[in-house]
């Protein structure tokens, strides 16, 4: 009897070292901390992820840009070093997938029921598919849901107004090609450069959304916000293909079903939120907001563009397929 315990615990203690040899631990990037709505989806994928595959995956998510901006990181991920997970900007892959910053355009959106639909049904997937060919990271998950307004050192209501205002934009072409269609003078500067930019005078303005402008404190250098809605963001989980591959098949799955989770809890995290946070910084008198009176305009004038974008990109059928969700 002694002999048959003693066996069946050299057995679970085998079993047992088997697995813990096999444990991966994941890196994951943020540049934010860990109230920030982009940080709690990440958290949920952990969550999903570590349940899913028993504790074989476990993370070192680096917060406040310890591995740098988002454009590092995803670098990164493609090329399989340093960080295996992390939610970037679309406009951040365009180095890689010339199609990927289409998901992120300015006036792609109708709404927010319009953006939450085509998250949803997929209408995404074709874009996510030229990330994996071109860039080797996997799009596991959309967060996101932020409004972008423009953030000014002055009021911008009309189209007037809005003429020559100098302006920092992301790096994808895309979006310097709309925001000079709309009549602003944009240039790419890096994010973490934009309030030294503006108080310095180099730039007048800038765009983001509720939870950046109160991360980054823009409303010190920039407490006037036009309110000309002219993106609803994408925000990608991205995870490292290369990494993906050293998995089990059962720890992919887990992965691809926690990025879904993820992305599904950090939609309903900002977009919630960002109404809620602009509201409360015009409350505190961080800022003022300011309606946009010709916003008609402005999608008039950006509407070619998006055309002529998605045409060269080859993908006038995935912003046909996108327009076309209900």
């Amino acid at each position: 009897m002694k002999r048959i315990v003693k066996l069946a615990m050299g057995v679970g203690i085998a079993a047992l070292t088997a697995g813990a040899s096999h444990a991966v631990e994941l890196v994951g990037a943020v540049q934010f901390d860990e109230d920030h709505a982009f940080t709690r989806a990440l958290r949920e994928f952990e969550r999903v992820a570590g349940e899913c595959s028993g504790g074989s995956l476990t993370f070192d998510l680096h917060l406040n840009s310890e591995l740098g901006l988002e454009k590092d990181y995803f670098e990164n991920m493609s090329q399989g070093i340093a960080v295996d997970y992390g939610i970037v900007s679309p406009s951040h892959m365009s180095t890689f997938s010339q199609k990927a910053p289409l998901m992120d355009m300015p006036f792609l959106f109708r709404d927010l029921d319009h953006w939450n639909a085509v998250m949803e049904q997929d209408a995404l997937a074709p874009l996510a598919q030229d990330v994996l060919e071109q860039a080797n990271v996997r799009l596991i998950g959309y967060a996101g849901g932020g409004t972008r307004n423009l953030i000014v050192n002055h009021p911008v209501t009309n189209m007037e107004e809005l003429t020559g205002l100098p302006m920092r934009v992301m790096g994808a072409p895309i979006q310097t090609q709309i925001f000079e269609a709309i009549q602003a003078a944009p240039s790419v500067i890096a994010y973490d450069e934009v309030y030294n930019a503006i108080q310095t005078g180099v730039i007048d303005a800038a765009e983001n959304e509720a939870a950046g402008i109160e991360q980054m404190k823009f409303y010190e250098v920039g407490p006037d916000i036009s309110l000309t809605r002219h993106a609803i963001t994408v925000r990608p989980i991205a995870f490292s293909n290369a990494t993906f591959e050293r998995l089990t098949p059962e720890e992919q799955d887990c992965v691809l079903e926690a990025g879904k989770a993820g992305g599904a809890l950090g939609r309903e995290v900002e977009s919630s939120q960002d109404s809620e946070k602009l509201a409360a910084m015009e409350e505190a008198g961080l800022l003022t907001t300011h309606e946009f009176t010709e916003r008609d305009k402005l999608l008039e004038l950006a509407a070619p563009v998006k055309e002529d974008y998605a045409e060269q990109l080859g993908a006038t059928d995935v912003l046909r397929a996108i327009e076309a969700v209900e």
